[in-house]
């Protein structure tokens, strides 16, 4: 027997929504059954951003350098900042990540020079605080951002992640529904739902190998 030698299977938005409302046991009906339940898709996709790290929205991106300007806007789709390097005549430079604290302590912020610390402001658009503050408009910023996926607009979108996530998306869209319409199948729907996620996460995930290693500079002979 051939096999079908195809490897483009997708669902849409509307086809996300009817297999959802059958493992609820229902059918769409109206125009408001897939009004609620693509309310409910965006607020699951927005769970998944507090879940943790995707790796499929994560975006390397730049930033152009003012000299003595050390904030910078980044996009509305910024949920976080994972690490950050100054870019110096070919030479990427780490920057140390800040606590709100420690930055809001720093006792002169228009200190010049290559940036080597950062901390990033959670604002609706989040903000960029680097220092010290650039000194040149030669060196780059360079960061990998968290991004939020896109969202569920029209019912014929297909979304915005990779195949082995497609099984992890119709249980927890079937879980939103039944909270609202099946309360009788909620527990079980949920406990598919933590699953799927827990399966999905577990192979979403970084696989490079992790190394501890020891440092002595603050080590001292008894």
């Amino acid at each position: 027997m051939a096999t079908s030698g195809s490897k483009d299977f997708d669902l849409d938005v509307a086809e996300y929504i009817e297999e959802a409302f059958e493992r609820c046991g229902l059918e769409v009906r109206t125009g408001y059954d897939l009004k609620t339940a693509k309310r409910s898709l965006n607020l699951l996709l927005a769970d998944w951003a507090n879940r943790g790290l995707n790796q499929w929205t994560i975006k390397q991106r730049t930033v152009t350098l003012v000299v003595g300007d050390g904030e910078y806007d980044l996009g509305n789709d910024v949920i976080d900042i994972l690490s950050v390097v100054c870019r110096r005549d070919g030479t990427d430079y780490a920057l140390l990540r800040l606590s709100r604290d420690d930055y809001i302590n720093i006792p002169n912020k228009t200190t010049q020079g290559r940036p080597n610390q950062f901390f990033l402001d959670r604002q609706v658009t989040p903000n960029l605080k680097i220092w010290p503050v650039p000194e040149n408009t030669t060196d780059v910023i360079i960061y990998d951002a968290l991004t939020r996926m896109d969202d569920a607009d029209i019912y014929t979108n297909t979304m915005d992640m990779p195949f082995r996530f497609y099984p992890c998306l119709a249980a927890g869209l079937a879980y939103y529904i039944a909270l609202k319409r099946s309360p009788n199948r909620v527990q079980m729907l949920k406990a598919v739902y933590e699953e799927e996620f827990e399966r999905a996460a577990t192979e979403d995930r970084d696989r490079a190998s992790f190394n501890v290693v020891p440092r002595y500079e603050y080590y001292r002979a008894g």
